[in-house]
């Protein structure tokens, strides 16, 4: 009687292993994609506070080019209200777009373009531009090993009771990404 009671104990006990181990998975997992998605935050603030000081520089050699300045703008001010990956995705790509009028605007003035100020700036703004790109894949890695977890046996059984559900991939609009922007003069 002993030797059964023991084997029963421990298949009790190997299921509880086994079940604390699914749960603090899915709740690790979880973690990472709040921590990586707070990462790309991270990123888009430090590119939304480069924005004015890029603005300013460019706006001396090019007073007449307000259009591009005001989407530019508009596009900061966006960002800095969103708040699901949705909404953070599209003023993304949408700040990517105003960001690229304004460098092609700068283009078009040798002097900004050799002005240390604008170069510092466009240099600092192209090392963010990196991190925001990193830090989208970085999220998009974790989406994946979470989602992967809630739809496999046996993470997919321990889900529900973990409270933790799919999350979104962070898409930035391709059709935003790739149009050239279109400046005039």
């Amino acid at each position: 009687m002993d030797t059964t009671v023991l084997v029963i104990l421990g298949i009790v006990i190997l299921l509880v292993i086994f079940f604390v181990a699914q749960y603090n998975r899915l709740i690790r997992l979880n973690v990472a994609v709040d921590e990586a998605f707070a990462q790309i935050e991270v990123q888009l603030k430090r590119r939304s506070d480069l924005i004015p000081n890029l603005v300013e520089t460019v706006k001396g050699y090019a007073k007449h080019e307000q259009s591009t300045f005001d989407a530019v703008i508009t596009a900061r001010a966006k960002a800095t209200t969103a708040t699901s990956v949705a909404d953070v995705s599209a003023a993304d790509g949408m700040m990517t777009q105003a960001l690229r009028g304004l460098l092609a605007v700068a283009e078009a003035y040798p002097d900004l373009k050799a002005s240390a100020n604008f170069m510092s700036l466009q240099e600092e703004l192209s090392t963010t531009e990196n991190k925001v790109a990193f830090s989208r894949q970085f999220y998009n890695d974790n989406v994946r090993l979470l989602n992967t977890a809630v739809k496999t046996i046996p993470t997919n059984f321990f889900a529900g009771f973990a409270k933790v559900n799919e999350r979104e991939f962070y898409e930035v609009d391709e059709a935003t990404n790739r149009n050239a922007p279109n400046v005039s003069f």
